[in-house]
C-alpha cells in the first residue's frame, strides 16, 4: 500500500469516530471504561499490538488507546470495524447498545428521558426553532455558530443527541405536544435560503401532526409573560408534572403545585396571545411564500 493510500487510511483526530466523555457522568464514564477495558482485552488476546490494530481497523494509534482507556466513546462503525479485525462474531459490536445509550451528554439524557414519559408537552422557545423542530441542517448551523467555536467532533455529537430527541413524535402513544415559537426566529434565513425553506417547510409537516399544535407569537404584541425566557411544562400519566422556565425559579425544574401554577399560568397566557394554531400555519406559509 502507498504511503498515500495508507495516509489516506488513518483517520485525524478531527475526524476520529468517537465522542469525549463527559466527566460528571458518573454512569457514562463506567459504562465507557468498562467497553475500552474489554477492547484492550480481546486485542491482547489475539496478540495484537496497538500499532497492528489500529492500521487494521484503519484508525490512528492515539484513538485506540483512548478507547481503550476509556477516555473516547466509540461509534458503531469503529466497533463494527474491530468486532472483525478481533473475529468477535458480533460480541464486540453488541457493545454498541451500551455505548449508545450514553453517547449523549447527561442533561440531554436526563430531559429526553422524562420527555419520553411525558402525555403533555408544552414548550415555549423565544431565541430560536425549538430542537424538537428542527432539521439537521437548521441544527447543525445553529450549533456551529457558538462562539468560541465547538469541535466538528462536538457538532456532530450534538446534533446527533438533538435529533434523538425528536423520536418522541414515534411515539405509541402520542403525547399531547404544544409549541409556542416567536416570529424573529423564523424570519431569519440561518444556514442560508435552502436550510431556512426546509426549516419552514419541516415545521408546516410537524405542525399538521394530530397530536401537535404550533403557534407563533408575532412581534407585534407589545409584552407577555414569556419575555424572560423559554418555558417548558411536562405532564405525565400519573398526575405529577414538572416544569422550569429561564425567568423563574433561578431557571431550576420544579414541581411543588405552587410553583407550576405560576409557570403554567405563564405558558397558558402565551399561547392565549399567540396566533391560533391555523393562523399560525398560514402564516409560516405566506413566509415561504416570501423566500
Amino acid at each position: 500500500m502507498s504511503v498515500e493510500a495508507e495516509a489516506g487510511r488513518l483517520r485525524s483526530e478531527a475526524d476520529e469516530p468517537g465522542w469525549k466523555v463527559d466527566p460528571d457522568d458518573d454512569w457514562g464514564v463506567a459504562v465507557i471504561a468498562t467497553v475500552g477495558r474489554q477492547l484492550r482485552l480481546r486485542r491482547e488476546a489475539v496478540g495484537m499490538r496497538v500499532p497492528e490494530f489500529a492500521k487494521a481497523v484503519g484508525y490512528g494509534e492515539d484513538l485506540v488507546y483512548k478507547i481503550e482507556g476509556g477516555k473516547r466513546i466509540p461509534r458503531q462503525e469503529y466497533l463494527d470495524k474491530a468486532d472483525e479485525v478481533l473475529g468477535a462474531d458480533g460480541l464486540v459490536s453488541a457493545a454498541w447498545e451500551d455505548v449508545k445509550k450514553v453517547r449523549y451528554p447527561k442533561k440531554v439524557r436526563a430531559l429526553a428521558q422524562m420527555e419520553a414519559k411525558a402525555v403533555e408537552i408544552g414548550l415555549y422557545e423565544c431565541h430560536s426553532v425549538h430542537g424538537l423542530l428542527q432539521t439537521p441542517e437548521h441544527a447543525r448551523a445553529l450549533i456551529e455558530a457558538a462562539q468560541p467555536p465547538y469541535s466538528p467532533d462536538d457538532v456532530e455529537r450534538m446534533v446527533a443527541a438533538r435529533l434523538a430527541r425528536q423520536s418522541i413524535f414515534e411515539r405509541a402513544p402520542v403525547p399531547s405536544i404544544h409549541f409556542v415559537l416567536e416570529e424573529a426566529p423564523l424570519r431569519r434565513p440561518l444556514g442560508g435560503t435552502m436550510v431556512w425553506r426546509q426549516q419552514l417547510e419541516h415545521l408546516l409537516e410537524v405542525g399538521r401532526m394530530r397530536n401537535v399544535t404550533l403557534q407563533v407569537m408575532p412581534t407585534h404584541v407589545e409584552v407577555h409573560s414569556g419575555l424572560d425566557g423559554r418555558i417548558e411544562l411536562l405532564k405525565f400519566a400519573d398526575g405529577t408534572a414538572v416544569a422550569r422556565s429561564d425567568g423563574a425559579f433561578n431557571g431550576r425544574p420544579v414541581t411543588e403545585p405552587s410553583q407550576l401554577h405560576i409557570l403554567e399560568l405563564r405558558y397558558g397566557t402565551i399561547r392565549a396571545q399567540a396566533l391560533p394554531p391555523w393562523e399560525s400555519l398560514a402564516f409560516i406559509e405566506q413566509l415561504l411564500g416570501e423566500t
